[in-house]
Formats: C-alpha cells, structure tokens, sequence
C-alpha cells in the first residue's frame, strides 16, 4: 500500500496568483493552483492520502490584511478556500499570531479539520489551542500526526498577545508525544511550522541555535518519526535526513510537498520505501470554484489598492535595493519620518524588508503603501543606553560584507533564508560604518544631537515591535525597555500620515555613512 502525504506551508494569504503590484497578474503561485495541484495528486493515488496545511495562512497578503481590518468580512472569508482543499488538519504558524488571539481563536474555530500545536501550553501545562495531535484512519492504516510550532514566537509577538503562554521546544515536545503515538498508530508524522538550523548534510550549523528552527535537531534526538513536514524558512526541500522522508514547500503556494511511504500490510503496515517530492504550481490553472467564491473580495481589495492616497515630489521608486541599503534613500527616510511622528521619538530605526519593494511612485496608492510595508507591524519606543544602540549598529553592520572589492549582502543572511528585514537604517542620529574594519568594530561615528553618544546616555528610539522584542536576535533590546507602544498597524499611520502630508517629497539629510573599499579614508 502507498500512502501519500501532501502538504502546503507558507502560503500568506496568497489566494490568486498576484503579488498585488498591480491588477490581473498570473504568477507562479497561489491557493488557487494549490487546489488545482491537490486534486491532480489525489486523483494519482493508489492508497490513501493524507493532506496538512502546515501554517502561516492567515496573514501575510494585502488581502489577508484588508479581510482583517473590515471586520464584516471575518477570517472566514479565506478560511473557507482552506475548507474546500480536503485538509486533514492544519497546524498553527508563527504569523497566525499577528492579527491577536481573538482573530487566531476565530480562524480555528472556522476550520472544519483539527488545528495543531502541542507545544503551546496554557497556564495549566495544557495545549492552548486545541489538539496536540490527530489520529486518522484510511484504508485500515492508522496515521498519527503530531503538530507543533517554532518556541520562538515570544522573540517576535506583543507580550499581551502571548500572555499566559508558555512555548516548549519541539524536541521536549517530541519526547513526550512520539512514544505514545506509536503505540497508538501505524505510521507516525510530524508537522512542524519551523526549519532547520543545520546543514542537511553535514550537520553544521547555518545559523544562530536560538531554538526558533530545530528540524535537524529533531530528527537527531528523537526516534519513531517516519515523515516530517517542515516550514517557515520558505525553502524548497524535499530529501532524506537519518533515512527520515523530509519536505518543506517553499511559501505563497509556489508548491505542494509530498512524501509517499510504501507500506507493508502483512507486516503491521511496516514502511519499506519512501521518497519525497515537491511539485510547483506554476503551471497550473487556477481553480475555478476557488476564484468563483474569492471574485467579490478580491474585485473589492483591487478597488482599495488603486485609492490614491499622496503625491511624490521628485523621485522615490527603488531602482536598486542593495543601494538603497548603502546610501540612504527618500523611501527610508519616509518610512523613519512616519515612525518618529507617530511615536514623539526623535530617533527611529526601520528596514527595507525585501527585495521587492520598488517605493513610490509620483502618485501614493494604497497598493504602493501596502506592497512596500509588507508587515503587519506596531511601533514601541525603547529607552536604552547608548550602549545599547552602539551594539544594534555594529549587529547591522555584519549585514553587508566586501567579497573580492563589492560590497555586497552578507551571504550568510541570504542562505538558507534572506534576512533583508534584519539589517536596520537610522533617522535622528548620524553614524558611520567602516565594512573595511572587523565585524564588531565598525562604527565609527555615532552623534546624537552633534555630540558622541556616550555609552551611559540615556536615549529613546522608535521601531517596529518585532525588533523592539528583540526580533532578529537583537538581544540589546527587549520587552522591559519598551515605555510606551503605538498599536495602530504602520500601513494605517503611513495612509495617515499622507492625509496631513498628502504632498512629500523625496529627500535625504544622508545621516548615515558606509565605507568600503572604493571610498575607504586613509
């Protein structure tokens, strides 16, 4: 017998295949070929097929955003294209967390299917959300799936969104579960909204052991996994570790994982071969049912995005994002303005998350607000030491590296996921990084108010929250440094902030400096 696992993760809200950049697109990705794909590789199977949704769906999309912010519509409204897929169970992202727990409660709640996560515990050291794992019977083959999610949320959520929580590690987790679950199942996998912090060959690490990924931990520590579903780093793996069948199906729905497990019915349904796979959706249509109950909302959300909501004085669009890294640019400085505006600080740090963003062009639309900002983030303003901000700049700093005379993004934070989102510019102070001198020592300069910032000085910065919490490691800043917060979304204060400035324009003080090797000071 031959039993298929299939498997989406990451897909953020993509419904259609766009990226909202502007109206009609047919992209490689998307819900809506997720279904198509399914049903191809249902109808392929021989023996019984086991379906995951492996998280991070609610959030993520400018029509994720917009169905969260009118509250007519309610997580339903693209719950239910979840629904229509034949899901087994789904297991809770990190981003589910977003939007609150009312919104996390309701989506759930909306699923017709069991929603994981057995690692997040109640303050009674139960699971929080409902299931730690599922039983399923098909074919007479009883299949075990134990759900659980990266510990590391509390790094990156509100402390009220979390309050009461407690995140295990998934390798305790997994130590608890996995004995019970084969005495009560045949075939035994893990879903996990999480990646993997090592090489999957050699077994080194690729990352800071924060514990936010521990997929190769995992499959090191515990016995009796025969497949495990994988997600978060939005990588496409599909292979082996330690003889375990492993997948991890890119995000946005490029792709739908699968593992086949051939299994021997004479011998307790013994698993004799297995291999996985992933299949792009690029080339499929979209379904029809899909895009029939999406056609009002999504008409609705391309009406939104066209709102023109400012003018542009000179040129904000973004040609080349590496050099909007080195060299401050208008649409940095914007970003920086909003934020100290809207917090009373007078210095601000933010991030150029991705490589997509192209800024804004002559006329504002909301599609340009939102397809830039790609978060849904607040903002906090920490009070913290000049010594502290020194180390937020000389963590920024190991961002950009010089390979054989470029400058060019540190190709560690590249592989095996970018991190643009992590390498933050600054508004109100001025400073200089050196990329000629160590990692470590390479600011240079850093005034605040024309005089250097001394290591004592007491100083208030605005970021988004993520940061704030110590989102992306930065472990000079923390929940107990916030004094005061600012929970309206930054696309909100950004739209905002247009209605009293509704004419900008494209400008920069350059307070800020890099030095390499083709400007370097003798």
């Amino acid at each position: 017998m031959e039993l298929k696992i299939l498997a989406t993760s990451d897909m953020h809200g993509y419904i259609m295949p766009t990226n909202f950049t502007q109206r009609e697109l047919d992209l490689p990705f998307g819900t809506a070929k997720v279904a198509t794909k399914l049903k191809e590789l249902r109808q392929q199977a021989t023996g019984p097929v086991i379906q995951i949704e492996n998280g991070d769906f609610i959030q993520g999309s400018p029509l994720s955003y917009y169905v969260r912010k009118n509250a007519e519509h309610g997580v339903q409204a693209i719950t239910q294209l979840i629904n229509q897929l034949q899901f087994d169970v789904s297991v809770l992202g990190n981003h589910e967390f977003n939007y609150g727990l009312e919104y996390l409660k309701e989506a759930i709640q909306s699923y017709n299917h069991p929603v994981l996560a057995a690692n997040i515990l109640n303050q009674k050291g139960q699971p929080a959300f409902g299931q730690p794992y599922a039983i399923i019977e098909k074919s007479g083959v009883k299949v075990a799936i134990l759900g659980v999610v990266t510990q590391y949320i509390p790094h990156w959520e509100q402390p009220a969104t979390i309050a009461d929580l407690t995140f295990e590690s998934i390798i305790d987790t997994a130590k608890k579960y996995i004995p019970q679950l084969r005495e009560q199942a045949d075939v035994v996998i893990v879903a996990y909204h999480g990646g993997f912090e090592k090489d999957l060959v050699t077994g080194e690490p690729t990352e800071a052991l924060t514990g936010e990924n521990e997929g190769y931990e995992l499959l090191s520590q515990v016995s009796g996994i025969d497949a495990l579903i994988t997600g978060h780093q939005h990588r496409q793996i599909a292979t082996k570790i330690n003889g375990v069948p492993v997948i991890q199906p890119g995000f946005q729905g490029a792709f739908v994982g699968e593992i086949c497990l051939e299994l021997d019915e004479e011998n307790d349904y013994a698993i004799v071969e297995s291999h996985a796979n992933l299949h792009a959706t690029a080339n499929e249509k979209v379904d029809e049912e899909v895009v029939s109950q999406l056609a009002e909302l999504n008409e609705e959300v391309e009406d939104w995005l066209d709102q023109a909501v400012g003018q542009v004085i000179g040129d904000m669009r973004i040609k080349d994002p590496n050099e909007a890294r080195l060299v401050e640019h208008p649409y940095i400085e914007f970003i920086n303005r909003v934020q100290m505006e809207a917090s009373g600080a007078d210095i601000s740090g933010t991030a150029l998350f991705n490589n997509d963003g192209k800024g804004f062009n002559a006329t504002i639309t909301m599609r340009d607000v939102i397809t830039n900002y790609v978060y849904p983030n607040t903002l906090a303003v920490l009070k913290v030491s000049g010594a502290d901000l020194r180390a937020a700049l000389e963590q920024t700093a190991e961002y950009f590296v010089i390979e054989n005379g470029e400058t060019i993004f540190n190709p560690k934070y590249v592989e095996p996921k970018p991190q643009y989102y992590n390498y933050d510019m600054y508004e109100g102070i001025d400073y200089v990084i050196d990329l000629t001198k160590p990692i470590g020592e390479r600011i240079t300069t850093l005034n605040y108010q024309g005089k250097a910032v001394q290591p004592t000085d007491s100083l208030e910065i605005v970021t988004n929250q993520y940061r704030a919490v110590g989102g992306g490691n930065y472990t000079m800043f923390t929940a107990d440094k916030i004094v005061r917060e600012i929970p309206v979304d930054m696309t909100e204060l950004i739209a905002e902030y247009l209605r009293k400035h509704p004419v900008i324009e494209a400008t920069v003080n350059h307070n800020f400096k890099i030095i390499d090797e083709k400007n370097a000071e003798n």
